[in-house]
């Protein structure tokens, strides 16, 4: 499909499908570290190439990582954690974990670098972060706003030691201390406190599983302190990273809206994705759930009545999905735990409540729940992205089952699934392009 400014939405009659989604975003980001600061070669297969993936491969290369493409494989060449800072800024677009990623990964060279990327990525913050990366004994300072990116650090190495983060309002700073932590003079342990307030904690099991694979395993205890060992390494081996569930996600919402069916190849069924727990939602208020062995397929049926509330703190991607899904749905529907979606690539309680209300939905936003009252007449809108990829993919899925809907900077999508658009073909033919 040829790049274009819009892209509008063809309502299906019937639905019964069966697609493909790429390589988990999340694993792949977590294997090319532990890769690239692992001793020997490492092989990666169904990785993801997307966006944000690329600016982190090129971020990497630019830390003298050697990394080479052949038949849809990645080939690294591990540094054992001798890494060269470039004397140039590393702009990382819009990747949010790869900023957070970097910060600790650089900190184990020796010199200055410069952690940039465009206007959006530098209105997220990273101080939590920063000032842990302190406490190792990491010089840094902001190079615009008080906490944000622009970030400079004068990396010397990580020594050990023990680091206590509060109410962390993001995962990625707890996954980027364990990545790098294996490299540190000593020991590094990570006390949570917080409780059920840890937002996306399933993040921290997938890094936890990565850096285990890849040699280098993590004393817990409870599921709130970790500490690694220090002066240690990655080995490199060959690592298949299995299929993104969060992709996956807006051909399940298809198929609920439509009534339809779909099968969605390339995606464990065990998981450690907390995304996949959005299918336990969905059998919960009607659908029916088939799985294999790389697969899950999802039967839409009349949805569940009624006044709902749902925590999506552990899936905060999967909100988008689940508001939209609510809009169509007989009843109030209460989503709560999501006031770190102001941090994302876009305002995403903002946005929802922005393009839903075009679409005639009533929602209201709260310090830290999003309410959609649901199942009234929807109309044809046109949807703003924010550049966001998973408002655009959400309200996608919504245009099968309304017409009228035309998406609005459809390429925001290459961020995380640059096929998204062949792959939505397979459900609505005729897409209209202008």
């Amino acid at each position: 499909m040829k790049h274009s400014k819009s892209i509008q939405i063809q309502p299906v009659k019937t639905l019964k499908a069966e697609v493909t989604v790429p390589g988990s975003k999340s694993y792949t980001q977590r294997a090319l570290v532990t890769a690239s600061l692992a001793c020997g070669s490492s092989i990666l297969e169904n990785v993801l190439l997307s966006e944000d993936t690329l600016h982190f491969i090129d971020a990497l290369k630019s830390l003298g990582v050697a990394i080479s493409f052949q038949d849809g494989r990645i080939f690294i060449e591990g540094t054992g954690g001798c890494l060269k800072l470039p004397g140039y800024p590393m702009n990382l677009g819009n990747n949010g974990t790869a900023m957070r990623f970097l910060a600790s990964l650089v900190s184990l060279g020796r010199g200055k670098v410069i952690l940039t990327g465009e206007d959006r990525l530098c209105e997220r913050p990273i101080r939590p972060l920063m000032e842990c990366l302190g406490q190792l004994g990491v010089t840094f300072r902001y190079r615009n706003l008080d906490g944000f990116p622009p970030v400079e650090i004068q990396a010397n190495g990580l020594k050990g030691g023990s680091l206590r983060i509060r109410n962390a309002e993001s995962s990625q700073y707890i996954s980027s201390l364990l990545l790098a932590a294996p490299y540190a003079g000593g020991p590094v342990t990570i006390d949570l406190e917080g409780g059920r307030g840890i937002v996306s904690r399933p993040y921290i099991g997938m890094t936890l599983q990565v850096m285990e694979d890849f040699g280098v395993k993590v004393r817990t205890t409870g599921q709130d302190s970790y500490t690694v060992p220090g002066n240690t390494a990655y080995e490199g081996r060959p690592y298949f990273v299995e299929g993104d569930a969060s992709s996956a996600s807006y051909f399940f919402l298809a198929a609920m809206l439509c009534r339809g069916v779909i099968r969605v190849h390339n995606l464990n069924p065990k998981s450690r994705q907390g995304d996949l727990k959005l299918i336990d939602i969905l059998k919960d208020w009607g659908a029916e759930v088939i799985c294999g062995k790389n697969w899950v397929e999802v039967r839409g049926h009349g949805m569940k009545a009624g006044d709902l509330a749902v925590d999506m703190g552990d899936m905060p991607d999967m909100v988008p999905t689940l508001a939209v899904l609510s809009a169509f749905r007989a009843g109030i529907t209460e989503i709560r735990r999501v006031s770190h979606l102001r941090i994302k690539e876009s305002n995403r309680l903002a946005a929802l409540v922005a393009e839903l209300g075009k679409m005639g939905v009533q929602t209201r936003e709260g310090e830290d729940h999003l309410i959609v009252f649901g199942g009234h007449p929807l109309h044809g809108a046109v949807i703003d992205t924010y550049n966001d990829h998973r408002i655009a993919m959400s309200f996608a899925a919504a245009g099968l089952a309304v017409p009228g809907i035309i998406i609005e900077n459809p390429r925001c999508v290459d961020k995380s699934f640059p096929d998204f658009w062949r792959v939505f073909e397979n459900l609505a033919t005729g897409l209209h392009e202008d």
